[in-house]
């Protein structure tokens, strides 16, 4: 009789004060936190959601930092390489290229995706929806591209990529002389940046706001 009168009870609440678990599907009461807090599920202890201080002026500075580490981190030369007394500058954008020229187009595409054109348009959706909220304009455009940001977080994987480039370095450092360019230090910087922004952006606080209820999550 307790639960089904505790169910009841949550029937006859409005579903903007409800939450449920991502995990165990329990349906809560939506608890009223404050910054820095979070709340975690009852039944399974899966952290629901948390309240940052400051999260769409936080998120606007990484977004931007992140933009501007985009064009040296592609087009700046991750390494030099030098083998049989011929030298060659590598860069991300170079590589797409290479991949093309040799008759692996269907890879050239799959590549140029996955580290310069997902990563790039995630930045883009994400700086638009910051501002969005900031401005206090285009909240329905806002939510719109949220979403599609949400849906391009699998294909991003410039994480992967790196992983490809410290393998090559391994390999290609016995066979030639090399050295590592500036345009992978920008290229872990922004994979740093990317993952720092995906932390800070608390997506319960962004929806909140593009829906005009969490006023603080402006400021």
């Amino acid at each position: 009789m307790p639960e089904s009168a505790e169910q009841q009870s949550l029937a006859e609440i409005p579903l903007t004060e409800l939450v449920a678990c991502h995990e165990c599907d329990l349906l809560m009461r939506k608890p009223a936190i404050s910054d820095g807090e979070s709340v975690e599920c009852p039944r399974c202890g899966y952290e629901l959601y948390n309240h940052r201080h400051q999260v769409v002026r936080r998120s606007l500075a990484l977004v931007v930092a992140a933009l501007l580490l985009y064009i040296p981190a592609n087009f700046l030369p991750i390494m030099h390489l030098t083998l049989l007394g011929q030298t060659a500058n590598d860069t991300v954008w170079s590589g797409v290229l290479g991949l093309y020229d040799s008759g692996m187009q269907s890879i050239a595409v799959v590549v140029f995706l996955s580290s310069m054109a997902v990563p790039l348009l995630k930045l883009v959706c994400q700086l638009l929806v910051l501002l969005s909220i900031s401005l206090k304009v285009g909240r329905g455009y806002g939510l719109l591209l949220y979403r599609i940001y949400h849906h391009m977080r699998e294909w991003g994987m410039l994480e992967v990529y790196l992983i490809g480039i410290l393998v090559s370095i391994v390999k290609l450092a016995d066979m030639a002389a090399l050295s590592v360019g500036f345009g992978l230090a920008c290229f872990i910087a922004l994979l740093l940046v990317q993952v720092w922004l995906e932390v800070t952006m608390s997506p319960h606080q962004i929806w909140e706001a593009l829906a005009g209820e969490d006023i603080s999550a402006r400021h």
